[in-house]
């Protein structure tokens, strides 16, 4: 019942709009457009006044026959760089990819179109479903900005459906980590190199010493650090005054993630303290962990509507981050689902056709799934 040719000429349209992140707004009025044509309830809130810009979460709602709590379907409406005039080519294949320039942006074109599509079935085809909500995040690759700040009492689901996982059609991750970023400087003092190297208080040498005593990468079975970023000195002639670092955590333990960000103050404490010098400290949350049980209905109800369309199951976990971080922070239990992204981020990235007709049949039948 899927319309082929129409989803993907919509997919190459979508495309083809710049919409890099918190640079949205041709983007959310487009779909703005499509979902009043569909007949869906459509409200953008107010999320661009945050982060000075001009473009909000959008949302909406389409009234369903079926009993049961409405389902919530995402994608997120931005896509990362290089993503100016983004054009989509279709192989003889059936691969499509970008011109190697650019990024596709079928993450996450193709799970909006694959939301899209399954509405226009359901009401040409007059199918029964149940009340759908609809969430097309702002901000999504700059750590879920847009789902941070949206108003989740208008939100009636308690279970959600995330379009933004690569891998084959059928995966779907359950759990996704805590992300810490951090800033931390070192504050030693200048002094001459050459005529008075003893008077100074070289920063980049204690940053060294205190970063000598953290382990980084894979830490442990459920936790990685890296220290990504060091920038200290003036000159080759001058005792580094001020040296900063910039890494991150990530832990699928979300007060694990915390507590090991205070370790590393404790060595910075201790270090500087060592050396005459002091430090400052800057960091953020950007991602709380959760994990969803494959007992839940939210994944059984997945899971059969797979095992219905041949469409083998592999649940997995994930490193990265999605929107979804922010709905089970707010009590919307969620999945994130594959639709046909792969080597995402990068100008290699490409979908197909086989595999955006899969995602979008996934999604037209949880929509009418009654359980």
């Amino acid at each position: 019942m899927i319309n082929s040719k129409r989803m993907i000429k919509e997919f190459c349209e979508l495309v083809s709009i710049d919409t890099t992140s918190f640079h949205e707004r041709k983007m959310a009025d487009k779909l703005k457009e499509k979902m009043i044509e569909l007949g869906i309830e459509v409200f953008e809130d107010q999320a661009g006044s945050y982060y000075n810009s001009d473009t909000g979460n959008i949302y909406g709602f389409l009234k369903g026959s079926l009993p049961g709590k409405p389902l919530l379907f995402s994608a997120h409406m931005d896509t990362v760089e290089p993503g100016h005039f983004k054009q989509a080519i279709i192989k003889e294949d059936g691969t499509i990819v970008s011109d190697g320039r650019t990024v596709l942006g079928a993450d996450d074109v193709a799970g909006i179109v694959a939301i899209l599509e399954s509405i226009r079935v359901l009401l040409e085809s007059h199918i029964p479903h149940r009340d759908i909500e609809i969430l097309f995040p702002i901000a999504e690759e700059a750590y879920i900005q847009g789902s941070r700040v949206f108003d989740y009492q208008r939100i009636k689901s308690q279970e959600a459906y995330v379009l933004d996982l690569s891998g084959a059609i059928g995966t779907a991750s359950l759990q996704e980590p805590t992300l810490i970023s951090f800033k931390i400087e070192v504050i030693g003092k200048s002094s001459h190199a050459g005529f008075a190297p003893n008077e100074g208080i070289h920063s980049i040498y204690i940053m060294a010493s205190a970063i000598e005593k953290i382990k980084q990468g894979k830490i442990d079975e459920e936790t990685t650090l890296n220290i990504g970023k060091i920038k200290g000195g003036t000159a080759t002639n001058i005792i580094p005054d001020s040296t900063l670092i910039e890494g991150e955590i990530r832990c699928y333990n979300h007060e694990k993630a915390l507590l090991i960000y205070q370790q590393i103050l404790d060595i910075f404490k201790k270090t500087t303290a060592e050396y005459g010098a002091s430090f400052k400290e800057e960091h953020q949350v950007h991602l709380h962990a959760y994990q969803v049980l494959e007992k839940e209905l939210v994944v059984q109800r997945y899971i059969k509507v797979c095992q219905k369309l041949n469409i083998p199951v592999c649940l997995t976990k994930t490193f990265g981050g999605s929107d979804n971080n922010s709905f089970m922070l707010n009590g919307i239990k969620g999945i994130v689902l594959s639709c046909g992204m792969n080597d995402v981020h990068t100008t290699k990235e490409y979908t197909t056709i086989n595999d955006l007709e899969k995602s979008t049949n996934i999604v037209l039948n949880l929509m009418k799934s009654e359980e």
